[in-house]
């Protein structure tokens, strides 16, 4: 179970296209959700990974070979 509150202007949008479609907004949100989670993980996950494999430099470490 999921409980959310909504922007105002999302929960018009989505009480206007249920009643359009006649669809539940549940049934829209869960859609919308499970349209959206593959991309978040995609985007989350790699970056993640860049993260934990990332070699850092110090900015000190940039001047110098920079010859600044």
């Amino acid at each position: 179970m999921l409980a959310i509150r909504l922007p105002e202007t999302i929960e018009t949008r989505l009480n206007l296209l249920a009643a359009e479609t006649g669809r539940t907004k549940t049934e829209l949100a869960r859609e919308a959700i499970s349209e959206y989670i593959d991309d978040l993980e995609d985007y989350y996950l790699a970056e993640a990974r860049a993260r934990k494999n990332r070699k850092t430099i110090s900015l000190d470490e940039v001047e110098r070979s920079l010859g600044l």
